[in-house]
């Protein structure tokens, strides 16, 4: 596929070529050996103090391989659940599951029980690796899973000797972070590792490229998760295609990349870590980057060159006057993705630290980058950029026609990082996957020079008397309020079958009204446009990279009274 033909091809940056070579490595576990061999004692990994190289990552891996394959039941093609923080015990899993020939499910550490022992069952799991912090909730349900390998992992496992020892005693101890929990099918991580050194004839699996790498669900904000289907050849190519779009400005083997946001997450996972290690940097893996003080600390003892977050840690950031003190000399890079960038913030990043933030947009489906604004230079504020190289996307109407240059709709993607279906869920994939064509479900416009700016989702989309609103025009408009710090907007329906728009609002000043938000938006919006309802929260439910979860203020609909205003 030689993208250079279609018009955004012209705002590529020069070192990216005009076809890619995606046949570099056979194999997420091949790419991963032939890194380790090449930068060998290069630092590749860092957490709360204690520095990993790549030597020592894979030879940690091969260990945890060993351990899977040779002692545990389970099988090459089994489904491997990993339940952890930013830890260093979380690559050493994830490249030790797939070494073994297995495959990764990522599963987020802030499910419940409920959630969890869904996805578990969804991906018919064998084995899992858990976090102790949560081995009391997984406890609950291990008698209605598949589970009969478990490894359960402390905090401060792989942080050395003394270190560990300390780190255990604050969390277990003094902290009082470790429920008590009885898991049947349990054994300790880092006994796993010992056993697994010890396992000199193991050698690791050679996966091809159209084996499974993970089934990474979906985020399940608006709706019921779903696992995608994502091969090795799918990610593989999502690493080539960041890496070409940003080796303009990043070097190898001189990084310094700062990752706050959850690696089980799509994003971080394939941005962050497995991107960087083709480069050869060092990744620096903040635990809970919602402690701003202790991150701001970390920022501040790195050099960092990259960095990558979501709309609301880049505000946090930009609030405290310690990160706005910080040597900005050394970055290069600033990514944001996951949610909508809003335009203030972006401005605001530049101001503070001379880079720009530059916008992306993906989706897990896509493993998951799909168009980003590029960084030598080349973006433009309000869009997420242009589609990354061996990347085609249209947009098009609902008789799937492709409209004029700047016209709302739905947005589609071709290429070699879309999914292959979703998991044993064929109707669902059959909707999606369509002509060669993933259907996003998000709507979209398009410049005539190929800038894609993202309108809303197309199942968020409200229809008010037969006119589509898009509840991010609504959020941009009362995000500027200065009274304001974070807002959602969804559609609610009467019991006459009626749409109309109702906005759930955090505010900075409590004497904040209704009647105040209503007025702001009549001022800026026409008239269909203007909530009905306004709903002030204390917060809003996100998800652990900040998007919002819709669908629990959707839950919330039904116990609201009829009036305009309600605080919650």
């Amino acid at each position: 596929m030689d993208t250079r033909k279609q018009p955004w091809a012209a705002h590529y940056p020069s070192s990216v070529p005009a076809s890619l070579s995606l046949e570099e490595y056979t194999s997420l576990t091949h790419m991963l050996q032939s890194c380790c061999k090449r930068y060998g004692d290069k630092p590749m990994l860092e957490n709360m103090g204690k520095v990993l190289t790549y030597r020592e990552v894979n030879d940690l891996s091969e260990q945890m391989a060993a351990y899977l394959q040779r002692h545990t039941r389970l099988q090459a093609g089994d489904r491997v659940a990993i339940q952890l923080p930013n830890l260093l015990q979380y690559p050493v899993a994830l490249f030790g599951i797939l070494k073994a020939g297995m495959v990764v499910v990522n599963v987020n550490p802030l499910y419940t029980p409920y959630e969890t022992l869904e996805q578990l069952n969804d991906a018919q799991a064998k084995g899992m690796i858990v976090l102790e912090n949560f081995a009391h909730n997984l406890a609950k349900i291990e008698s209605q899973t598949s589970l009969h390998t478990i490894l359960v992992t402390g905090i401060g496992d792989l942080l050395g000797m003394v270190k560990r020892c300390v780190v255990h005693f604050i969390i277990r101890h003094v902290k009082r972070a470790v429920p008590p929990h009885r898991l049947i099918n349990a054994f300790p991580f880092a006994q796993a590792l010992k056993i697994g050194a010890g396992t000199p004839s193991f050698s690791p699996a050679s996966p091809r490229s159209f084996d499974i790498a993970f089934l990474q669900y979906t985020g399940g904000t608006t709706g019921t998760s779903k696992g995608a289907v994502l091969t090795h050849a799918n990610v593989l190519a999502n690493i080539t295609q960041m890496r070409v779009c940003m080796q303009a400005k990043l070097s190898v083997g001189d990084e310094v990349a700062i990752t706050p946001l959850p690696l089980y997450h799509i994003f971080s996972l394939v941005v962050n870590l497995l991107t960087m290690i083709q480069l050869g940097a060092k990744n620096v893996l903040i635990t809970n980057p919602r402690d701003l003080p202790a991150f701001i600390k970390e920022l501040k003892r790195h050099p960092f060159t990259f960095i990558t977050g979501v709309n609301t840690l880049f505000r946090a950031l930009l609030a405290n006057a310690s990160f706005r003190m910080l040597d900005f000399s050394r970055l290069k890079v600033a990514v944001a993705g996951g949610v909508a960038l809003q335009e203030q913030t972006a401005k605001d990043w530049e101001k503070a630290t001379g880079v720009p933030l530059v916008e992306g947009y993906g989706l897990t489906e896509a493993s998951p980058v799909v168009a980003s604004n590029m960084v030598d230079g080349t973006h433009r504020l309000g869009t997420v950029g242009i589609p990354v190289p061996h990347t085609l996307v249209k947009i098009v109407d609902a008789q799937g026609k492709c409209v004029a240059a700047g016209t709302p709709g739905e947005l589609l993607v071709q290429g070699p990082q879309v999914m292959q279906s979703y998991w044993n869920k064929p109707d669902e994939t059959l909707q999606v996957l369509k002509d060669g064509w993933l259907h996003t479900g998000d709507m979209a416009t398009m410049s005539a020079a190929g800038f894609v700016s993202i309108v809303d989702r197309k199942k968020e989309m409200i229809n008010v008397s037969g006119f589509n609103v898009y509840p991010s025009e609504i959020e941009k408009v009362l995000a500027r309020h200065p009274a304001i710090a974070e807002v959602s907007a969804l559609g609610v329906v009467d019991s006459e079958g009626r749409e109309s728009v109702r906005v759930y609002v955090v505010r900075k000043d409590d004497a904040l009204s209704a009647e105040a938000v209503i007025a702001h938006c009549r001022e800026h919006l026409t008239k269909y446009k203007v909530p009905k309802q306004v709903v002030f929260k204390r917060e809003l439910p996100k998800s652990a990279v900040g998007k919002v979860l819709k669908r629990v203020l959707a839950e919330e609909e039904r116990s609201l009274p009829p009036s305009s205003t309600t605080t919650g």
